[in-house]
């Protein structure tokens, strides 16, 4: 609740409106209550970025164990999580950009899932090239959606799905 509060102001109002205070009020708690879970705005941010990767990757896990086709398994779940699935709601740019501003250093522990990720797409039994390009392909349209730059449309956007997906089924 405090943290979705946190993230609501951010992606509404704007990283600058980030407060204690602002955020007390959002979530109907006290700054008491609040002081009690995140003693700072640092703290709060970080809590944030914490929340938002260890959903993240509880989403991708939750489609790896699903999926029955062992090669490529891992990419084809995060593609998933990406474009369907985690990124609805997730207010990722919002966390994303309160860390950013607040404090870079915040986003370490997400850099460092970000290199385990790049490590499970690299051996994922399907062509470790191919799996980046997927990666950073999944990557660039949430990017271009989340910031309105140029996004495809939803038919151009189901082929490059198609596409990728296809090509993470392939074993090495």
């Amino acid at each position: 609740m405090i943290l979705q509060a946190a993230s609501s102001i951010v992606r509404d109002q704007g990283v600058e409106h980030l407060t204690l205070e602002a955020v007390a009020k959002a979530a109907n708690v006290s700054k008491g209550g609040l002081l009690y879970h995140f003693p700072n705005k640092e703290q709060l941010v970080s809590g944030m970025v914490d929340e938002l990767t260890r959903n993240f990757t509880e989403d991708v896990q939750s489609r790896v164990e699903h999926d029955q086709q062992q090669a490529g398994k891992w990419s084809r779940a995060y593609i998933e999580s990406t474009f369907y699935g985690f990124g609805e709601g997730s207010d990722m740019n919002s966390v994303l950009a309160a860390a950013l501003f607040t404090n870079p250093g915040l986003l370490t522990n997400i850099q460092e899932k970000y290199a385990e990720w790049q490590h499970n797409f690299e051996n994922d039994g399907v062509d470790p090239l191919w799996a980046t390009i997927a990666r950073l392909a999944t990557d660039g349209l949430w990017f271009a959606e989340k910031f309105g730059l140029a996004p495809p449309d939803l038919e151009l956007k189901e082929r490059i799905y198609k596409e990728l997906m296809d090509g993470v089924k392939e074993e090495k």
